[in-house]
């Protein structure tokens, strides 16, 4: 059967070079509503210009996600380890161990897909119907680049739902889930099919080296602490108090656990991170360095005013445990929040709290999360580090 073909009218997106076209961009008819979600076509203006190849899926609001500027190119095994290969050239070059994010979507020319590798272990994410649909040849071709020990499918990420997908997690090959993960020096327990997301989150890497390196001798609360990346890494580099707060506790017993490993000892809090902070306030106590790393308060885009508004708030309460002379880190992963607006929100919560503050580090992600020069939208995380006065 020949490949079917999608019709852009309009197009702009694509004539631009972003690999994302949206429904109200194609020629949505009969015959597009028909192609099953996920298959592998051909995109072409109504001139006859091509677009290239994508993966369709007529429900999702991003209707075609461009995996070349070829049309009829092969998408098989072949492909994903061409790739895979390409991506793993890339991570070798820059690091020494293989703990990192392989594939980063369309950083990596791998739409809807997301690869993290722990030394020969795996966990995979497949986020659209378009990768789901490969699921087979995806695992061959990780098979063919890096012949995995043990693979994890963590496909329950909510974004999923968009797709038309079901949530799930399954060990492809393997049995154990509890790994060690090895970062900046440090030693981490982590959960594959447990924890939050693939089970770690490298992207923090570079930011939580940066803050360590001014930890030294200092009292440290790494709010919404998760499995500890920050706080442990903080307290390995000589900082002499740090606390874990988490709402989590088995990310909390993570923790503990990785601490141990790395014979350094966090006083973990279980506790909901806003709360904390303003007991703590109104009780008078403040932390050298306070980090704060909340999970995504704009989840979608209708969530941007009521997500904004946490973001303010939560700059306020950490500035105010924040102590005379001290570091304050916020993050957002949220990339539903343009990075000048979560900027303008920090600052206003820090204006509310009374303290004068200095920018002195603005970054995102490490360089194993590469971003599409053309979609600015996969660039989502914003980290922002501040001198308290």
């Amino acid at each position: 059967m020949s490949r079917k073909t999608i019709i852009l009218p309009k197009g702009r997106r694509a004539r631009i070079g972003s690999p994302w076209i949206f429904s109200n961009e194609i020629r949505m008819d009969e015959a597009a509503k028909a192609i099953a979600p996920g298959s592998v076509v051909n995109v072409r203006g109504e001139d006859g210009r091509a677009f290239g190849t994508g993966y369709f899926n007529p429900r999702s609001l991003i209707a075609v996600r461009l995996l070349s500027e070829d049309c009829d190119l092969a998408v098989g095994a072949d492909f994903f380890a061409q790739r895979l290969s390409r991506a793993l050239k890339l991570r070798d070059e820059l690091y020494d161990r293989p703990f990192y994010r392989l594939a980063h979507a369309e950083g990596d020319g791998l739409p809807g897909l997301v690869v993290d590798r722990f030394g020969d272990t795996v966990t995979v994410q497949m986020g659209t119907a378009g990768m789901e649909r490969q699921q087979e040849a995806i695992l061959a071709a990780l098979d063919a680049v890096l012949k995995p020990r043990t693979v994890v499918l963590r496909n329950d990420a909510p974004s999923r739902a968009l797709e038309g997908l079901d949530s799930h997690v399954k060990m492809v090959r393997g049995e154990g889930h509890r790994i060690a993960v090895e970062e900046n020096g440090a030693r981490y327990i982590a959960d594959l099919t447990e924890g939050q997301k693939t089970g770690w989150y490298y992207d923090q890497r570079d930011n939580r080296a940066f803050i360590a390196g001014l930890a030294k001798g200092k009292s440290v609360l790494d709010a919404y602490s998760y499995t500890g990346g920050f706080g442990i890494l903080a307290a390995k580099a000589g900082a002499r108090e740090v606390v874990c707060l988490d709402s989590s506790a088995p990310a909390l017993a993570l923790a503990e656990e990785s601490a141990r490993a790395n014979g350094v000892s966090i006083k973990p809090v279980k506790a909901d991170a806003f709360e904390e902070l303003a007991r703590l306030g109104a009780a008078g106590e403040t932390f050298d360095m306070v980090l704060a790393d909340p999970p995504p308060f704009v989840k979608s885009k209708k969530d941007l005013e009521p997500g904004a508004k946490a973001y303010r708030k939560l700059a306020r309460l950490a500035a105010d445990v924040t102590a005379p002379g001290g570091i304050l880190k916020i993050a957002s992963c949220s990339h539903n929040i343009p990075p000048e607006r979560f900027a303008a929100e920090c600052a206003a919560g820090l204006q509310r709290s009374g303290r004068r503050a200095a920018l002195i580090r603005s970054a995102g992600a490490g360089p194993d999360h590469p971003v599409h020069p053309m979609l600015p939208e996969s660039a989502y995380l914003k980290a922002l580090v501040y001198a308290l006065d």
